[in-house]
């Protein structure tokens, strides 16, 4: 059989697509932004944050603030929009008031990827969830799913877009641990702008890695995942709660 040489060039370009997108660390969400990341998403890493409950100062929104510049978002002027991390006031029975920075989670086994029925929630290799909004259908099962509160969905069209965040109406939509600053080799927003006000409440590094400043300081503190009971295994952990 002859192949024409319009067809053999259509083949070997479906080929090498399909080679990208299998390509160990590449995601839809590099396919999505038309870029592949600077640092390959690895299997071996997993990105977590630890959040100082003692350090975060319950009059200070430093890191929703910054999270808001950073992604686009409208930082509340508009009721339906999304909000990516909020703060929480936790009160224990002595009346002590402490403060509690809540976003998407970035489980282990995340329920808002078990119940995607496109797969436009996945999970990368370095552990990070994220959200595809070309296979987002806006069902929002995943919302319903997720047991932290940390996914909106996006009602209005999204004006003053960010080139490194790609967002649109009808989509859902999460904290992504600044996964576009993280392939760059840079730290969260909320954590540059946490250490910026001199709190240091925010600490990001690699939970797998054993020498690494985060997974040191949970180990010495015997830090705390938010319903720990459901055993999703969080990337994000708390001390002092």
């Amino acid at each position: 059989m002859t192949v024409n040489p319009g067809r053999r060039k259509f083949l070997w370009d479906t080929a090498a697509l399909a080679g990208v997108v299998l390509a160990p660390g590449i995601t839809l969400y590099e396919l999505a932004q038309g870029r592949a990341p600077e640092v390959p998403a690895q299997a071996a890493v997993r990105w977590g944050l630890l959040v100082d409950m003692n350090r975060c100062a319950s009059d200070c929104n430093a890191c929703v603030s910054a999270c808001d510049r950073e992604n686009g978002l409208s930082g509340g002027k508009a009721v339906t929009d999304s909000q990516w991390i909020r703060k929480i006031e936790l009160r224990d029975v002595r009346g002590l008031v402490r403060s509690l920075p809540m976003m998407c989670q970035h489980c282990a086994e995340p329920p808002c990827v078990d119940v995607c029925p496109t797969g436009a929630s996945f999970k990368r290799a370095d552990g990070i969830v994220l959200v595809d909004r070309h296979t987002c259908i806006g069902c929002r099962y995943c919302v319903m799913a997720c047991p932290y509160g940390a996914r909106s969905f996006v009602h209005e069209p999204v004006a003053n877009q960010k080139p490194e965040v790609p967002r649109g109406k009808g989509c859902v939509e999460s904290c992504t641990l600044c996964v576009h600053r993280i392939d760059r080799d840079r730290i969260p927003a909320c954590v540059e702008a946490c250490a910026a006000e001199g709190h240091k409440a925010l600490l990001f590094g690699d939970l797998n890695d054993p020498k690494s400043e985060i997974a040191q300081r949970i180990a010495a503190v015997a830090a705390t995942q938010v319903r720990a009971d459901l055993k999703l295994d969080t990337a994000v952990r708390y001390q002092g709660l």
